[in-house]
């Protein structure tokens, strides 16, 4: 067996006789490189040669001298040939046997697969075992594959032997039977009721066949490969055929080697010791050139993920191929990082097929964000024109004008060096850079330019297995796996980098009127992921870039509940539950404090007092005392008018107010800009009070209308005034 490894350059006089047949690319410099993968067979050194992906290769510990070593530690050219000065070790030569089979499995479902360009493979028959020329050394795919085409062309063969070894079965041996058991006369008829039937012995040809379909079994739940096991034979599977594979197939099998004699089943008996064996030798035929190639694997790598991370067809409408030209590699909707119950989003990633240790280049970080940036306006297109998406995915909230995130992500393949096929979950990346960001303004996460792109390795063995089997339930039991853990682990890289809370507008409050108002202080920094829309998302760069994170979380928690809350989490665990409105029937002694403004200052005035609650009523200085109105500390409610008798009236809380200073004044509704003391109210939101239709003439026509009066409720009621 020869091994050669893709892109590798090597010397053109170390591998001139291995490359015989093959069409290598040579560069100036006397080096030669094989930009195909897959399996050939060198009819001038009468071996199959194996050119294996690159992802084997990484740096040796003096990366100066030797950059790209197998496994760390052999250099290419010391391995082409495995049957001369072997450096492998058992361990590392049994990989390499079994991995050449899982590319071979590879790219046979590449090929079957009808949406996948199929003219960068490159196929002939693979060699007809049977009497012809032995080969120098056979491989473990050698072997597989002949016992696959074995079992597909001898039926007849099976049904001979299965027809042989039935015959005379559950017959009566009447002799035997007469003359050993007592029979019951029964109407002058004997009835014997326990005739002797005809023994079966041990029949060597079953015990071939159980053990060969047990092989068949096997190699199709391992490999993929198709079983077209067609008897009834109870098989040896799982740990009783660990056994065998551990050398009690060997034994058996040379225990009944010596009662075969017919061709086939001594073939039969050959190509079965050969796969326990490996080491074997088998004859086959090699006058017909044989390979099966894959030029440009990092397209199969593609693929591969696709098949086993990607949606098909692509959500939305959306196509691989985008409106400039670029082409994506993977995309598909999932649950959302913030509410993954309620909301989706779209997840888009690229394959980077490198050597173990590349690291990205500039221009595959710029065409990843370039790839979300179309994304985001396929997204936009579909509402401006008043259309909805089938998988509910709408990036941009039209209340906050923020972006839901996009997890953006490059996926680059992995050896286990453990060579560990069953293991199965994408990490972090430990090349220098595992995560980029691009954005255009400062802690603003939810906002169109800022975008996220994360770098994760795949195991390369567990993925390669898993789509050469190709078993259907397997490959989606692990992209729900997959999705899953890939989401949880960009919370919490996220959550690294950023403060997440969950806010709701106190009672009162509109929500959407403050972020209207105060736009431009929380445009990026607020989002509506939840189920329930009057929930904001915020999010806070914990660097604080700006140096405002505790001024912005100060000024929102004035309007809003302000909470931590986790990405993923409910925001209810951590939010109070708003209390439903309540009418307060008022007493006619109760007093009111009545405040007058007009026109647009009516307007503001109430918008502002629902959304913060709060009435500051300007007080004069002079001299050192300050004058208070009698009763003002004893108002229960707190009412803005106009001159045409419209108002709103506010229930206070039984606080009673509280003198501020001008400098610890906050945004609220006052009775005069430019006092250096407020006597400040708290009213309670939720409270309506039940007035009915007031009358504020006296108010009015009083020489001093604008200042706030103290009134009764009872003085203020329409039919009182009235009579």
């Amino acid at each position: 067996m020869r091994i050669l490894i893709e892109e590798y350059q090597y010397e053109v006089a170390a591998v001139k006789d291995i490359l015989h047949g093959i069409d290598p690319l040579t560069n100036i410099e006397g080096k030669v490189s094989i930009h195909y993968v897959g399996y050939y067979y060198n009819s001038l050194l009468k071996d199959c040669v194996f050119i294996l992906p690159k992802v084997l290769l990484q740096g040796g510990a003096d990366a100066a001298y030797s950059p790209d070593l197998v496994f760390g530690k052999y250099k290419p050219e010391d391995i082409a040939n495995l049957d001369k000065k072997n450096p492998l070790s058992q361990r590392e030569r049994d990989f390499i046997y079994k991995f050449a089979v899982w590319i071979y499995r590879a790219i046979v479902v590449y090929k079957n697969d009808k949406q996948t360009d199929s003219s960068i493979i490159y196929h002939a028959q693979i060699a007809q075992v049977g009497k012809g020329q032995r080969r120098l050394s056979n491989t473990y795919l050698d072997i597989l594959l002949s016992l696959i085409q074995f079992n597909r062309e001898n039926q007849n063969f099976f049904f001979f032997i299965l027809k042989n070894l039935h015959s005379g079965f559950n017959k009566i041996n009447w002799t035997r039977t007469i003359g050993t058991t007592t029979a019951i006369v029964q109407r002058n008829r004997p009835i014997y009721l326990n005739p002797v039937n005809k023994k079966r012995k041990i029949n060597f040809d079953e015990e071939l066949l159980v053990i060969f379909f047990s092989i068949l079994n096997y190699i199709g739940d391992t490999y993929g490969f198709s079983k077209e096991i067609s008897c009834q034979f109870e098989l040896v599977k799982g740990k009783q055929f660990a056994t065998y594979l551990k050398g009690y197939g060997k034994t058996r099998l040379l225990q009944i080697k010596y009662k075969y004699f017919s061709d086939k089943a001594l073939e039969l008996w050959q190509l079965c010791y050969a796969f326990f064996d490996e080491s074997r030798q088998v004859f086959i035929n090699t006058e017909q050139k044989e390979y099966l190639l894959v030029k440009n694997f990092y397209i199969v790598f593609e693929a591969i993920i696709d098949e086993l991370i990607g949606d098909k067809p692509l959500p939305d409408g959306m196509e691989k191929k985008q409106e400039d030209g670029k082409i994506v590699d993977h995309l598909f909707s999932a649950p959302s990082l913030i509410d993954g119950e309620a909301k989706q989003t779209y997840y888009i990633g690229d394959s980077k097929y490198y050597k173990i240790g590349h690291e990205l280049t500039t221009e595959s970080i710029y065409k990843q964000y370039t790839y979300a940036r179309n994304v985001i306006q396929w997204n936009l297109d579909i509402f401006n024109v008043g259309g909805e998406t089938k998988s509910g995915v709408r990036l941009r909230d039209d209340v906050t004008e923020g972006y839901n995130i996009i997890p953006n992500f490059f996926i680059s393949a992995k050896m286990d060096m453990a060579f560990d096929y069953s293991n199965d979950g994408i990490e972090k990346t430990d090349r220098k850079k595992n995560k980029h960001k691009k954005e255009q303004f400062k802690n603003r996460l939810f906002d169109r330019d800022t975008l996220l792109l994360f770098h994760y390795d795949v195991n390369f063995l567990f993925v390669l297995s898993l789509y050469a089997r190709d078993n259907i339930s397997q490959k989606a039991r692990w992209k729900n796996d997959i999705r899953d853990k890939f989401r949880k682990e960009i919370q919490e890289w996220l959550q690294k980098d950023y403060d997440f809370y969950a806010m709701r507008a106190r009672p009162g409050v509109d929500g959407e009127e403050y972020i209207r108002r105060n736009f431009k202080n929380v445009v990026g920094k607020i989002y509506t992921p939840f189920a329930d829309e009057k929930t904001y998302s915020l999010a806070l760069d914990n660097k604080d870039p700006e140096g405002d994170n505790e001024d912005i979380k100060a000024a929102l928690s004035e309007f809003f509940y302000v909470e931590p809350c986790s990405l993923g989490q409910n925001p209810d665990e951590v939010l109070p539950a708003i209390a439903a409105n309540v009418a307060v029937k008022p007493k006619d002694q109760e007093l009111a404090l009545c405040v007058t403004k007009e026109g647009i200052h009516f307007d503001n005035a109430v918008a502002k007092m629902k959304q913060t609650g709060k009435l500051g009523i300007a007080l004069n200085m002079n001299g050192a005392t300050l004058q208070l109105v009698e009763g003002f500390t004893t108002a229960k409610y707190l009412i803005i008018h106009n001159k045409s008798n419209k108002y709103a009236a506010f229930f206070v809380d039984g606080k009673g107010p509280r003198l501020i200073s001008a400098n610890e004044m906050t945004d609220m509704v006052t009775t005069k800009k430019g006092a250096s003391i407020y006597l400040v109210y708290n009213a309670e939101l939720n409270a309506i009070p039940a007035f009915g239709e007031l009358d504020f003439t006296p108010i009015t026509k009083s020489g001093d209308s604008y200042s706030p009066h103290l009134l009764s409720i009872k003085s203020l009621i329409k039919e009182n005034n009235d009579a």
